[in-house]
Formats: structure tokens, sequence, C-alpha cells
């Protein structure tokens, strides 16, 4: 039995990886996948794969796109969700901010360095218009830290996936001013460069066993229930993202990979490029 480690954020477009492990699919190929929960989300997780701490990240493009180019010893073996990640811009349900023109030079909540909710502060400010050299952020860590920092007013606003938090914004604890989505896939697989190197083959086979889930996820029945009690969603909530919601089984072509470099280069939040071979892996 081979042991392989894997981290994601604890969400629901992770749920296909936990129904493989329960349903004993990876065990069946003597493969122990340990699955991970990581709230902290994409700078925590290019940490893990940086000190070895997992082998494998379902992560956000971006982030890892990112961290590879500063020197992250790991590849990207295929897009996971190609459709793009809808970041709600969020502030405290009482604040007196009421429009994302209201926030502009206002502290923004982060989970972390190099989090996908710090590189989407700087693509919404670009959008903005704003200068983006004069963001400022507030590490928070977590959708919990985030509600503390807002409501504490030590920072201002937080993007976040917007599903996930509209139980907030259902409870009144957050307001949602409007949504900025990723302007490329929004999840990759990625492994690390040795863990790849001495398994390609368990590789490949993680990977035939997560397509084959992804592929009918939405055919599974009352899906739609299960995922709205497992992560506290209201059913038509639920409804609208499982329509949202585009599964990859692919890898990024170079056409793709350069694209998404330049954009991230053009908002400055890459200050390097790496070339397509550093950064995927043909599988």
């Amino acid at each position: 039995m081979k042991t392989v480690k894997i981290v994601g954020v604890p969400e629901h477009f992770n749920l296909p990886w936990r129904l493989c492990i329960e349903n004993g699919e990876f065990q069946t190929e003597n493969i122990d996948l340990q699955w991970k929960n990581i709230p902290e989300g994409t700078g925590k997780m290019c940490q893990m794969l940086r000190d070895g701490n997992t082998d494998i990240a379902v992560i956000l493009t971006e982030g890892i796109i990112k961290d590879i180019a500063a020197g992250n010893p790991s590849k990207i073996v295929q897009i996971y969700v190609q459709s793009p990640l809808i970041w709600g811009i969020h502030v405290a349900a009482n604040s007196d901010f009421h429009t994302i023109k209201d926030l502009k030079n206002k502290k923004v909540a982060i989970s972390r360095l190099g989090s996908g909710s710090q590189l989407m502060a700087y693509v919404n400010a670009n959008e903005q218009g704003w200068e983006t050299d004069n963001l400022e952020f507030e590490i928070v860590n977590t959708i919990d830290g985030a509600v503390e920092a807002l409501t504490n007013e030590t920072a201002d606003y937080f993007m976040w996936e917007r599903f996930m938090t509209k139980p907030l914004v259902d409870k009144g604890i957050f307001r949602r001013l409007g949504d900025c989505p990723t302007p490329w896939p929004s999840f990759v697989i990625a492994a690390r460069d040795e863990f790849l190197k001495k398994n390609p083959k368990v590789m490949e086979k993680i990977l035939e066993i997560i397509n084959n889930a992804t592929r009918d996820f939405t055919q599974i029945p009352d899906i739609d229930k299960t995922l709205a009690d497992i992560f506290d969603q209201r059913l038509e909530d639920i409804q609208e993202w499982l329509k949202l919601t585009q599964w990859s089984q692919k890898n990024l072509t170079e056409k793709a990979f350069v694209k998404i470099q330049n954009q991230l280069f053009d908002l400055g939040i890459i200050d390097k490029k790496s070339t397509f071979v550093e950064t995927v892996k043909a599988m």
C-alpha cells in the first residue's frame, strides 16, 4: 500500500475526493490517499509542498503558478475545476461601505501572504482602476479570523469564495458588495517534483480515479442535498453552484499557461516568469 499525502481547502469543490476515499476507490488500487483539510488556503498549501509536508495539493491556479515561479519544486499535473472561482467581496454587515468603490485604499483581510485572497485583491484593484501599490493587508489565516477582523475593524473587506461565505451573509455577519471572478480556471492539481519522479504510475492512477468521479459528480442522486447539509448551505445556493461549476479532466495547455502567467505578470502578482516545462508536467 502506497501512502500519499494530499491537501485541499474544506470546500464543496473537494467533496469528490472525500467520496472516493470513503468508497475505498484508492485503496482498491493499493493507494492510501491521506486527505488533510487546509482552511488557511493556497499560501499554506504552497508552503507544505515546499517543505515536503504533502505530496499533492488541490490548489488555486494563480497561487501555485506564482509559487512555482518563485522556486516551489512542484508541477501542475492537471486542471481540476475549469470554471472561474467567484470571489465575493465582503464587508462587515454594519459597516459604512456600500459599494466596491468605497473600498479604495482600505485594508484587505487575507488568509496569508501569497494566498488567493491576497492575489485576487490585486485583480479587483486593477479592475477598479486603483493603484495596486497602495493595497494594505491584514493576515487573518481563516474565515473565522476574517469575521473577527472585520467585526473589530482591524480590516475593512475580505475576498473569499462566494458560496462558502454565503452563510455569513445570510446570518447578517457579512454583506457582499459584489463579485470578482478569476480570469482563469479556478483549481489545479499540483504535485511535488520528487513525488512525481518516484511515483508516476501512482499519480496517473490517482488522476484516473478522481477524473471518473468528477465526470459523474452532478449525476449522484441528491448530491445537492448532500452538499447543502455538509457545508451548511441553502439548497438553492448549492444548485446554482452546481450549474456554474465545470470540472476538468485535462491539463493546462501551453497557450493557456502563457495567457495566465502574462496576466499575473501584468497585474504585478509575479515579477518573473517561469517556462511551461518548469510549471506543467505532462501526465
